[in-house]
């Protein structure tokens, strides 16, 4: 039932082939857990409390409860998927409650931090330093997904819209604007590229080969570092910022929700927190009685 389940979901749903992946880890890890313990050979047949069971053991190995939750998000949609199949009355899943997630802020650069990587710093003028520079500038411009930057095609930059076609989670398509400054930075660089590799991705390794995340991972917090001491120096934080710089120099919500390819607004709300602590900041330092 899990691999129909699995199939249902990349066919009919459309799911990544990273999720597919995750949720495949999880139902396993999960049947693994009821074998051992319960001594029950069929994930459908688990209950309530076997499920309170798992959601122990996972938080005693260390996990934290986002992560826990993460892992019962596809254990309810598998439950819910047997549900509608009517393979199960009941989803066991149904009484369960999640451990509460510790709220925390998205963790970004400040723009002038960003500013002095962009305008002021230098970057090798071959190969290498074009496509690191063009890898940052696009991950900020765009506030791209790691896994959406790397899957970029040529096909999917159109100079003359100042566009990226993004195929964001559940192959999901969405266009992103370019600024004239990246437009202008991602046309040469692609120039140099085709003169030394034939590959139909955008980003290359400096072998030519297609990027992968632990490169792009290295690349950006090798840069970040010189520019920040924040903890956090991952692609996913340049999204952030992105999100965040956006909002603060007035944005609207509903824009960048678009731009990142979020499903609903709720997920992009998180970052008016972030604008809140700088009006919060701003204020204390402005008023005489703060």
């Amino acid at each position: 039932m899990v691999d129909q389940f699995l199939n249902y979901l990349e066919k009919e749903r459309r799911y990544s082939a990273h999720t597919i992946i995750s949720y495949r880890n999880d139902l396993s890890q999960l049947s693994n857990f009821l074998e051992e313990d319960f001594e029950l050979n069929q994930i459908e047949d688990a209950t309530t409390q076997m499920l309170r069971s798992w959601i122990v053991a996972l938080m005693e190995l260390g996990l934290t409860a986002k992560s826990v939750n993460r892992k019962l998000s596809a254990v309810k949609s598998f439950y819910n998927y047997l549900l509608r199949k009517e393979m199960i009355e009941i989803s066991p899943t149904a009484k369960l409650v999640l451990p509460k997630i510790k709220k925390s802020l998205p963790k970004f650069v400040k723009s002038g931090e960003m500013n002095i990587l962009l305008e002021e710093m230098s970057f090798e003028n071959d190969f290498s330093g074009k496509r690191d520079r063009v890898l940052i500038e696009v991950l900020y411009a765009c506030g791209l997904r790691l896994s959406e930057l790397i899957e970029l095609k040529e096909r999917d930059f159109n100079r003359y819209e100042s566009t990226l076609k993004v195929l964001g989670k559940r192959n999901k398509e969405r266009i992103v604007p370019l600024h004239t400054k990246v437009k202008d930075l991602l046309s040469e660089y692609m120039q140099l590229k085709k003169e030394q590799f034939d590959s139909h991705f955008i980003f290359l390794t400096d072998k030519g080969e297609k990027l992968y995340p632990k490169f792009v991972y290295r690349k950006v917090n090798d840069y970040l570092s010189q520019v920040t001491s924040a903890k956090q120096k991952s692609p996913h934080v340049l999204r952030h910022t992105f999100a965040t710089h956006m909002l603060n120099n007035g944005a609207d919500l509903n824009t960048i929700k678009e731009i990142l390819g979020h499903a609903n607004l709720s997920a992009t709300e998180v970052y008016t927190h972030n604008t809140i602590e700088k009006l919060k900041s701003i204020y204390k330092q402005a008023h005489p009685r703060a």
